[in-house]
């Protein structure tokens, strides 16, 4: 057997590890209460923290299902849609674990995930009763969620690692994808409350859940990439870009980037349905995953670049659709020579 031959075999158990499923965290040794408390609106009371525009919407099916709902956010005025319907302000996320069964985060960055559950005089598991659970749907780092849910083992509770995909859309129509990990029993003994927003899927224990949400925003940075290319393309070849976005719509380059984010490029809507600083916040984390996990994706270094870009001009309250700004020549620019540009590119789309 020729000797490069022979040297790749030897290296083939280790290049193989790379793909092979990642190591399952045991099940938590969580209290019979605790996995078996029926959730139902007259029997559980849910706490939320984090009334941004996804969870807004979010707590919002919530109420509409009957649940009683007790809500803090950093922005008090934030809350005020869901006190007008029924919904208790707490002073702070210790505050609604005291009264809640079930607590779920919908907030920025991971570090403001640390200090809501685990800063041990106003976080959640400092109020905690046991039996109770945590549920934090922001996309954060797994290494966190698997911390958390070690707290809160330790203090007689659980946690689970839920973030979501899906937009302002998917969170306004109670269609989220959500990407659940942690004990699988206590994750579908919560089903019910899950249903309010869309649909979730196990994925394993503790940091799985943000594990597969990362996963998924890598695929959609790739996408948003070819998306904002195809349509900068399409005008620079004399196409009508409404006319070839729907007519691509249908094909397989036709995606849910495209339905959600297409027209609004098209519109030169840029509000956020979901935020560019949030979504730099979010590859920012899957970079540090591959790096630690000896992983180099193209792709996603590219796409990360080009967000941080629209962030370094001040860009970062757009949504994530702005990335057409980044795909225009007068925006690329901008980028080498320093100068700054208008809010909307000048483009006739149409």
């Amino acid at each position: 057997m020729p000797p490069f031959l022979l040297r790749s075999l030897r290296r083939l158990p280790k290049l193989l590890s790379h793909f092979a499923s990642p190591r399952v965290t045991p099940a938590m040794s969580l209290s019979t209460e605790t996995l078996t408390r029926p959730v139902s609106p007259d029997q559980t009371r849910v706490g939320w923290i984090g009334t941004g525009v996804m969870g807004l919407a979010m707590a919002s099916h919530l109420l509409s299902a009957g649940y009683s709902l007790t809500v803090f956010s950093r922005t008090a005025s934030k809350t005020q849609p869901l006190l007008d319907r029924g919904a208790t302000s707490a002073a702070s996320p210790r505050a609604v674990a005291a009264v809640s069964d079930v607590v779920f985060l919908m907030v920025g960055y991971p570090s403001d995930v640390r200090a809501v559950t685990l800063d041990p005089t106003s976080g959640v598991l400092s109020g905690l009763s046991p039996g109770s659970v945590v549920v934090d749907m922001t996309t954060s780092d797994p290494s966190l969620a698997a911390e958390i849910a070690t707290s809160a083992e330790a203090v007689g509770c659980s946690s689970v690692d839920a973030p979501v995909s899906g937009g302002d859309r998917g969170a306004r129509n109670a269609a989220l994808s959500i990407f659940a990990g942690g004990n699988e029993t206590v994750i579908n003994n919560l089903s019910p409350l899950f249903k309010c927003m869309g649909t979730v899927r196990y994925m394993g224990g503790p940091g799985l859940g943000q594990r597969a949400k990362l996963g998924n925003q890598i695929v959609i940075a790739s996408t948003m990439v070819g998306l904002v290319e195809g349509m900068v393309y399409a005008h620079k070849s004399g196409l009508d870009v409404a006319k070839w976005l729907e007519a691509i719509s249908t094909g397989a380059a036709g995606s849910k980037s495209l339905e959600l984010y297409g027209k609004r490029m098209l519109d030169r809507d840029m509000a956020a349905g979901f935020y560019v600083h949030h979504f730099v916040k979010d590859l920012g984390i899957c970079l540090s995953e591959c790096q630690r996990m000896g992983l180099a994706l193209p792709g996603l270094a590219l796409a990360h670049q080009l967000y941080v870009s629209l962030l370094a001009h001040g860009e970062g309250g757009l949504g994530t659709q702005a990335l057409i700004l980044a795909g225009s020549e007068r925006w690329v620019l901008a980028l080498y020579i320093g100068i700054s540009m208008p809010f909307f590119i000048n483009l006739s789309w149409k």
